[in-house]
């Protein structure tokens, strides 16, 4: 029977994943990494230039699974309030109450989140942390699935000011979605001329599905190997001359269930190295803070995981259970 219910959960954010595409053209390596989140309940980043589908991206996933959604346009005088909410005098009731933000949503889209300004972006940490917003001392649940995506420039761009690390952190997941190969932005350009496919894409998924997808992810067995296999390369970080900081432990969570998650998408009840190895690119890079002399001699923060992922030893012999 829990066969049954895996196999079942799995068909279901594959036909996801196929409404997805129908609309949007190509990159499937990113689309599967970003189905592991959200089964996963990770929040997503996405940096990358302007133009190149990072909204459209996102959209369609809101619309393929029925979420309610919502989109937050971030620009330099948006203020927190206008995110989380505020209380407001009422006259007729003669008291104070909430008034909404623009987080209250299932399915929110933080589109730009680094042009606004540090103080508004802190305002996103509860709300990733704990899926709540606490306003004049009164704490308010967000409805559930919660789930945030959120699209960046790069830091270079005019107007764009850094991610705090705090910030950072509270994503679990991260990736970049580049130019389309030319037969694919040919293909982009015939879905598009004559209508917006989006506008007519439907659900495929409630949000009592996504809600028990992420029940049964988990409860995807991953063994005291893996754990450690996991815990390993977080202090291999903590020790790299080439980091200023290494990883949280709030970043060994997110690495553990995006594995649970790889491993879900893949149909096992189980998680081996091989996926911590697939998503740990995906977790980490984004929340490596360099030293001065890794900036000073351009390195990537990818490149450290990779180079970090090859000083670990790789668990073997495991068993499923």
């Amino acid at each position: 029977m829990a066969d049954q219910r895996l196999r079942h959960d799995v068909k279901q954010i594959q036909a996801v994943a196929k409404n997805i595409s129908s609309v949007f053209v190509g990159k499937e390596s990113q689309i599967h990494t970003l189905l592991v989140a959200f089964s996963a309940g990770l929040h997503v980043l996405i940096e990358d230039v302007p133009g190149v589908g990072k909204t459209t991206l996102a959209r369609c996933l809101a619309a393929s699974v029925g979420l309610d959604f919502g989109r937050i346009q971030f620009t330099p005088d948006l203020l927190p309030g206008d995110i989380t909410g505020m209380t407001i005098w009422s006259p007729e009731k003669r008291e104070f109450l909430y008034k909404e933000g623009a987080l209250m949503h299932q399915f929110v889209l933080a589109d730009e989140i680094n042009r606004a300004s540090p103080r508004t972006q802190s305002s996103l940490l509860e709300v990733m942390q704990e899926g709540s917003v606490t306003v004049d001392g009164t704490t308010h649940k967000l409805p559930q699935p919660f789930f945030v995506i959120a699209t960046q420039n790069p830091v270079s761009f005019l107007g764009a000011f850094p991610l705090p690390e705090g910030e950072l952190d509270r994503f679990g997941v991260s990736f970049s979605l580049g130019y389309p190969a030319p037969e694919e932005e040919t293909e982009i350009l015939s879905r598009f001329q004559e209508k917006d496919p989006l506008q007519e894409l439907g659900p495929v998924a409630t949000p009592k599905d996504i809600l028990r997808i992420r029940g049964s992810l988990r409860r995807i067995h991953v063994s005291d190997a893996v754990k450690r296999f996991i815990v390993d390369i977080a202090s291999e970080t903590r020790s790299s001359s080439h980091l200023k900081l290494g990883l949280s432990p709030r970043a060994s969570q997110h690495l553990m269930l995006a594995a649970q998650g790889e491993a879900f998408l893949r149909g096992r009840d189980f998680a081996i190295p091989e996926d911590v190895l697939e998503l740990a690119p995906a977790v980490l890079a984004h929340r490596l803070i360099l030293s001065a002399e890794a900036r000073m001699e351009n390195i990537h923060p990818r490149q450290i995981v990779a180079r970090i992922l090859g000083k670990v030893r790789i668990p073997t012999g495991l068993n499923e259970r």
